[in-house]
């Protein structure tokens, strides 16, 4: 396997990225198309930063990411929820993972893994926040076992047919111990 991981131009990319996302997430091509102008904006926000993995050329693998600020709107819809639990300071000084996806073919290798520490070991912050599908699902499992806990839960995003978790860890993130846990 000539699996590479490195920086990703993910604006000149960002068809090719949402392409491992659709079939990661399941989207169709209206949620692509919406989802497409959001990655777009966010690479133009301060500190934002995108890897992929490549397979001999193809993208099989991405996240990005950047400095939280509370004036993003992720920030506004996530920050009552974490403030009903007192984690709002979460919100300050934390790199926030805005996509991580990998594609099916490619799951279950240690590729997300991979992309999260490689990505979060070069933040400045001391922390890193992220929110996910606030079900048991194998992204879920990889957070907790990288560190991420649970800052609030059953977090609703507009236009989300399903609640969402925001999860927090101090970083860097936890690495596997040598008996694989």
């Amino acid at each position: 396997m000539d699996l590479v991981i490195g920086p990703l131009d993910l604006s000149a990319h960002v068809d090719e990225a949402l392409a491992v996302q659709a079939a990661a997430f399941g989207l169709g091509p209206d949620e692509v198309a919406v989802r497409r102008q959001i990655v777009l904006r966010h690479m133009t926000y301060a500190g934002a930063r995108a890897l992929g993995a490549t397979e001999q050329g193809r993208l099989v693998g991405f996240v990005y990411g950047m400095p939280n600020d509370r004036a993003h709107w992720w920030s506004t819809v996530v920050e009552p929820y974490l403030r009903a639990r007192d984690n709002d300071a979460w919100l300050d000084d934390s790199f926030v993972i805005t996509e991580l996806h990998v594609h099916p073919a490619h799951q279950n290798r240690g590729l997300g893994r991979a992309l999260i520490t490689t990505i979060t070991d070069a933040a400045t912050q001391p922390r890193s926040i992220l929110s996910a599908i606030d079900r048991d699902s194998p992204a879920r499992g990889l957070y907790h076992s990288l560190g991420y806990q649970d800052l609030a839960r059953q977090v609703l995003f507009p236009s989300a047919p399903k609640p969402y978790a925001v999860m927090g860890a101090t970083l860097p993130l936890r690495r596997r111990s040598p008996a694989g846990r």
